[in-house]
């Protein structure tokens, strides 16, 4: 191996060992899971080529966090802001229910948790971190304007200091607490009725366990009386990408046995997704035998009882992202969790 190629490989390797905070960085900015791998494969590539350029003044961390940055804010000039369906329409009663979709762009889309949350030895740093990518966290970060929005999450997810965070963003320590200031009181004003708070231990403790095992045979035995008793009497549940929601254990387990009927008989996977207890939910299929993908969800759990139910329709995005196959056999009992 020549000094040069020894050179370039240890370079990439430098580079590679930040990808997964970044991602988790460009996801809170932007709110997309492939958009957030994107803009991390800009900032790496861009860092490969004016690496010479580099002079230390900075950390190499610190000097990728303002590469990504700039990506991110070029990014959001469009100005979309990523949504869940209950931040753009009203609740919809069972009995009106009609399965609109919108355009991939509209929504806040769901990422395994290993592609955006670094190891870490301590506990209190890894719980910030699955917070800081819980859906309704993410949600809210989407209403702040894009550096608001930087300087949140560097100030209070990734614990940079105002100083560090100024000079990143070329600007004053003064200004960076103006728009924190700013951000904070943006966050505390957001309508939270329609937010669901999940409180999930990490690791997931004893009770959480079991309701989650429960919900699991529940679910695959379409036993709408045993999910009832599961599931909070607000429980909310989205099915991007259409702008449906649906509010109630009635509500929701109603939908279940009219439109969402084909789902009975389904096989649940475990995953990790956002901070949170999630599941690949394969659907039977009728013309190739075995299961088909149906949705990656998401649950929000407090108190005992489920009180978000999130379904990511959109399986040939998802499944592939989550390492998942796209097919299950129907001998199959059980396949390795995703990533």
């Amino acid at each position: 191996m020549t000094d040069s190629t020894a050179t370039t490989t240890d370079l990439d390797d430098k580079l590679e060992a930040h990808r997964v905070e970044l991602t988790g960085y460009c996801y809170r900015m932007l709110g997309s899971s492939f958009e957030a791998e994107d803009a991390v494969q800009d900032t790496l590539v861009r860092a490969w080529r004016s690496y010479e350029k580099f002079e230390g003044r900075s950390s190499l961390r610190s000097w990728l966090y303002r590469i990504a940055t700039n990506v991110c804010l070029d990014m959001l000039t469009a100005g979309n802001k990523r949504a869940r369906p209950m931040d753009l329409t009203d609740s919809t009663p069972l009995a009106q229910a009609a399965l609109s979709p919108r355009p991939d762009n509209t929504w806040l889309e769901p990422m395994p948790d290993a592609r955006v949350l670094p190891t870490t030895a301590d506990p209190a740093e890894a719980a910030v971190a699955k917070e800081s990518v819980r859906l309704a966290f993410m949600a809210a970060l989407q209403q702040l304007p894009p550096k608001q929005r930087a300087v949140l999450i560097l100030r209070e997810v990734l614990a940079w200091k105002a100083s560090e965070t100024a000079e990143l963003l070329g600007t004053t320590v003064a200004s960076v607490n103006s728009a924190l200031q700013r951000a904070r009181a943006t966050l505390a004003e957001q309508d939270h009725s329609k937010a669901t708070e999940a409180v999930v231990s990490d690791p997931l403790d004893e009770e959480q366990q079991k309701l989650l095992e429960r919900y699991v045979a529940a679910f695959e035995g379409y036993d709408m009386t045993a999910l009832t008793a599961l599931l909070h009497e607000d429980a909310i549940m989205t099915m991007p990408p259409f702008d449906l929601w649906l509010t109630g254990h009635e509500d929701i387990t109603g939908f279940m046995t009219t439109l969402g009927a084909p789902c009975a008989g389904s096989h649940l996977v475990p995953v990790q997704v956002n901070g949170l207890p999630g599941f690949a939910q394969y659907k039977p299929d009728p013309e190739a035998g075995g299961f088909t993908p149906w949705a990656v969800q998401v649950l929000e759990i407090s108190d005992g009882r489920i009180t978000g139910f999130h379904c990511f329709l959109d399986t040939e995005r998802w499944f592939p992202l989550f390492g998942l196959p796209l097919h299950l056999e129907a001998e199959t009992d059980q396949v390795e969790e995703g990533v």
